[in-house]
């Protein structure tokens, strides 16, 4: 027997329970208990902060075990008899939703927590192994088995989700925008109009607009997404659809907008965004934030975090991409050139020529 396959195989078995920890302190709001005791705080002081009864204290001790283990807290052993004090990580502070800083600002708290939610996550958990068994080329996603309609159908009327998924987006585009803008902002040079399609509530084209006053920013999403859109004299929403027809503009940009779709649908969004860009020796391009699987740092975490996310969205019909994927898409869409000019931790920047 080889002990060192032993720990890795129940290591592997049971890795769900570092999610279903994130899941549940997400839930607590245990991040923002711990800032508001200054970045620490002692078991009995985070059960009361959170507002669950004592009874749950032992259960509390093992989750943030298990939430320190993972490194999502630290955690400073006291004396003997006394509890542990829990501490704000890196990782936690991104998780901190009530600061009165930038901390909050660029909470990444309700993007994990839509990657958590339980719609999403149950056809996962309960039917991708039966999902594997059919027998159904191009059948439905795991997720349209389990519901009978795609993620983007039901938020139309599923008002929770819709939400969720809006707010998700939002502390998305707030926390990577910032980074984009400082150190990518050469993609913008003789920008003058850029079309943000499926830019939900506008975070992303807020940010651009900002930056860059002289662009020209708007945002195209569906019309009960754009229905409930912040008012912005920099940003003008268009309810619409990206299968059907994008706005015309210099420059269209897609942040995490086609790795919701499968191959024939990519190709379908791109096809409609070369024929709303400009040419090309006029500055028209596509600029796309998406991951590139295998792309930029092999840290083993981001290694893994842009598989596991993979097949993650696999159940709700979407991909993550490799370069040779990308480039396959690209050609059929009637694309011949791109750079990957890039990368912002897991995701990539691409410029796609017309």
């Amino acid at each position: 027997m080889h002990p060192s396959a032993h720990f890795a195989l129940w290591h592997q078995a049971v890795s769900y329970t570092k999610s279903v920890a994130l899941a549940v302190a997400l839930d607590l709001g245990i991040a923002d208990a711990v800032h508001h005791h200054g970045g620490s705080a002692t078991l009995s002081e985070i059960l009361a902060a959170v507002g669950i009864h004592p009874c749950k204290l032992p259960a509390l001790r093992r989750l943030m075990r298990v939430l320190a283990t993972s490194g999502t807290f630290s955690a400073t052993p006291k004396d003997a008899g006394l509890d542990a004090v829990y501490g704000l990580t890196p990782v936690s502070r991104l998780l901190v939703t009530t600061a009165d800083d930038e901390t909050a600002a660029a909470s990444l708290a309700p993007f994990m927590g839509v990657n958590l939610h339980p719609i999403l996550v149950s056809p996962l958990v309960k039917g991708v192994m039966a999902w594997f068994r059919q027998e159904k080329p191009g059948g439905p996603s795991p997720f349209a088995e389990a519901y009978g309609e795609m993620v983007w159908e039901r938020t139309q009327h599923d008002a929770e989700l819709n939400a969720v998924v809006n707010k998700a987006l939002v502390a998305d585009s707030r926390f990577l925008m910032p980074i984009f803008v400082k150190e990518c902002g050469e993609v913008f040079d003789g920008v003058d109009s850029l079309v943000d399609v499926g830019g939900g509530l506008g975070g992303a084209a807020a940010a651009i607009a900002a930056a860059f006053p002289h662009v020209k920013c708007s945002v195209l999403d569906l019309p009960q997404v754009v229905a409930n859109a912040p008012a912005d004299a920099n940003v003008e929403y268009i309810p619409g659809d990206m299968f059907e027809s994008i706005p015309p503009a210099k420059v269209v940009f897609l942040k995490s907008t086609l790795h919701d779709w499968g191959d024939d649908e990519c190709v379908k969004i791109l096809k409609n965004c070369k024929q709303a860009v400009a040419p090309r020796e006029d500055g028209g391009k596509i600029v796309i934030i998406d991951m590139v699987v295998g792309y930029g740092s092999q840290d083993i975490k981001q290694k893994e975090a842009q598989v596991f996310f993979d097949f993650y969205i696999m159940t709700i019909g979407g991909a993550e991409r490799d370069e040779q994927e990308w480039k396959d898409i690209f050609s059929r869409a009637g694309f011949t050139d791109y750079k990957i000019v890039s990368v912002l931790g897991v995701m990539s920047i691409i410029e796609l020529y017309p």
